[in-house]
């Protein structure tokens, strides 16, 4: 392999003739090959998109001259539409708060830069990673502002599917209404219920998630970009600062705004925290939802056989025939993965000390994680499962007239005791509660058929 020599203030390096990364990158991947995986292709259009931003932004206060700006914004824009992101070789778990990353766009900006102005790649005469494509920038407010814009982006689709999957339920919600079935609590008989609002409560659960879910979402559209190192702006034309986020706005879509305190902006991560703490709530709602389908699927034989999950593969290599749900399944252990995800993601919003925190890189890789977990399992459990779903009239109807829960409704005529005494011995026996209410001759047989209707009950 052919190589050039690239000097940064550690000493000269090797650096493959052909590649558009430089010395600082390449030091970045040789010492943090911590997990294997590279940037998210989501973040790394958003370093693009904020080098080019930056790049339109110092041109137009005159502090870069208007064909090196539009050679870096070719550049950025090449990143945009999918090319040389096999040159971003950095793990996204990295010391230095994202330096690495930083300057992995920055070389890899200003090398293709250089060769769009007729230069050879490691020539920073003509383009400098520094000076020219980090001009009026630092880390601690690209890497944060590329992170909010990629975790815009990704929740969007998030809330997206969270709508879909409340679409489904309350579409279950309505074809349930007419099914009875027994409610438990504690794992036990308890009151009837309409399979349909049990429907309808995941629905309610969801509808919270996704106003939960906006309400994050949100705070991702307030940036820090123009705040430099810490937040004071150092080195940043006032103008070109003011600039930023209107012209983000307009190349994102989105509806970016500065933060009205930049210090705060760079040193506080609360904002991610509450994303994380957001979709991990999401979770809880989808695998207790998947809990319940388990149970009221369970089976088909010798379970609750209240539903049906669609069939989606075989369960067992052994034993023919056996189908497991395995939908719920899947949204479960995403669900762990996000819980696990948020407790990373505390401890790294936590971790900062005074003016920056130097967890950034782990925290974001983690949230974006959870993130697209959250997002392809939810559209997984909806497209697969939810769906699907058809009840077992008469087996729900059978549970109800045959449990000992319908005796709550005799409380109010006999009181509690001796409905507790009607209860064991229909237990006792195995008898319905029906038929042991006839026996004692408290009731004629025209009021137990009143007290007993579960269409009252409900």
């Amino acid at each position: 392999m052919d190589y050039r020599i690239e000097v940064d203030s550690i000493g000269e390096k090797q650096v493959p003739k052909d590649a558009y990364y430089g010395v600082q990158s390449l030091r970045g991947c040789e010492n943090f090959q911590i997990t294997g995986q590279r940037l998210r292709p989501e973040f790394i259009e958003n370093l693009a998109l904020i080098k080019k931003v930056c790049a339109i932004c110092n041109h137009a206060v005159g502090e870069l001259d208007g064909s090196m700006k539009d050679a870096i914004c070719q550049a950025c824009d090449e990143i945009l539409e999918g090319s040389l992101h096999d040159q971003f070789i950095c793990d996204p778990i990295q010391g230095g708060a994202g330096t690495t990353a930083n300057m992995n766009a920055n070389e890899v900006i200003a090398n293709r830069a250089i060769e769009v102005l007729g230069g050879q790649k490691g020539d920073y005469t003509i383009v400098h990673p520094n000076d020219h494509v980090n001009h009026a920038q630092s880390t601690n407010d690209v890497i944060p502002t590329a992170a909010k814009l990629t975790a815009a982006r990704l929740l969007r689709k998030t809330i997206w599917q969270m709508e879909k999957l409340n679409e489904a339920l309350l579409a279950k919600e309505k074809a349930f209404h007419n099914v009875i079935k027994m409610g438990r609590t504690q794992m036990q008989d308890a009151v009837p219920i309409r399979l349909g609002a049990e429907f309808g409560a995941y629905s309610k659960a969801v509808s919270r998630d996704i106003l939960r879910l906006n309400r994050a979402l949100r705070e991702m559209y307030t940036i820090n970009l123009g705040g430099t190192a810490i937040g004071t702006a150092l080195n940043a034309n006032p103008a070109y600062v003011e600039a930023l986020a209107p012209t983000l706005a307009r190349l994102s879509g989105l509806p970016i705004r500065k933060a009205e305190d930049l210090v705060d902006g760079t040193q506080n991560l609360d904002c991610f925290a509450h994303v994380s703490a957001t979709l991990k709530t999401c979770a809880i709602s989808c695998s207790k939802m998947a809990n319940d389908f388990r149970l009221m699927s369970s089976g088909p034989r010798c379970g609750f056989e209240e539903i049906n999950l669609p069939p989606m593969q075989n369960g067992s290599s052994i034993m023919p025939g056996k189908v497991n749900p395995v939908i719920p399944e899947v949204m479960s252990q995403a669900a762990f993965c996000i819980i696990g995800n948020d407790m990373t993601i505390t401890m790294a919003a936590e971790a900062g000390q005074l003016e920056l925190n130097y967890a950034e890189p782990v925290l974001y890789h983690k949230l974006f994680e959870s993130i697209i977990a959250l997002t392809g399992a939810v559209e997984t459990f909806t497209n697969r499962c939810v769906v699907g779903i058809t009840a077992n009239e008469t087996r729900c109807r059978e549970l109800v007239d045959s449990s000992v829960g319908v005796i709550t409704a005799i409380c109010p005529k006999v009181g509690y005791k001796e409905s507790a005494d009607i209860a064991k011995e229909a237990i006792r026996t195995g008898a319905s509660v029906r038929d042991v209410l006839k026996k004692t001759g408290l009731f004629t047989e025209e009021e137990i058929d009143r007290i007993l209707d579960p269409e009252s009950m409900v």
